[in-house]
């Protein structure tokens, strides 16, 4: 699904115009950036939890190679889907 099946769905179900649709998409999807750009966790209740995580320095192995390497600390982003969420895929999006 993309952005802009996300912003006709919201033009279909609330009768507001494409343009605002759009725009109504886009804030809430700043939001949500801004918030785990600024190393904020984001709940969205009945969907999941995105989380902030900080990665330590570590080794690792190039896969090619075999050559073990460093790989630098980072940051990055985790998706934990809610329950609710993972009920309704496995039983097939009833």
């Amino acid at each position: 699904m993309t952005k802009a099946e996300i912003a006709s769905i919201v033009h279909e179900r609330l009768g507001l115009s494409k343009k605002e649709s759009a725009e109504m998409v886009d804030a809430v999807l700043d939001r949500i950036r801004d918030a785990l750009a600024g190393h904020e966790d984001v709940k969205l209740s009945g969907f999941g939890h995105f989380m902030v995580r900080h990665k330590q320095r570590r080794r690792g192995r190039n896969p090619k190679t075999g050559e073990t390497i460093m790989i630098e600390p980072r940051t990055v982003v985790t998706f934990r889907a809610s329950p609710l969420l993972k009920q309704k895929i496995n039983r097939g999006g009833d």
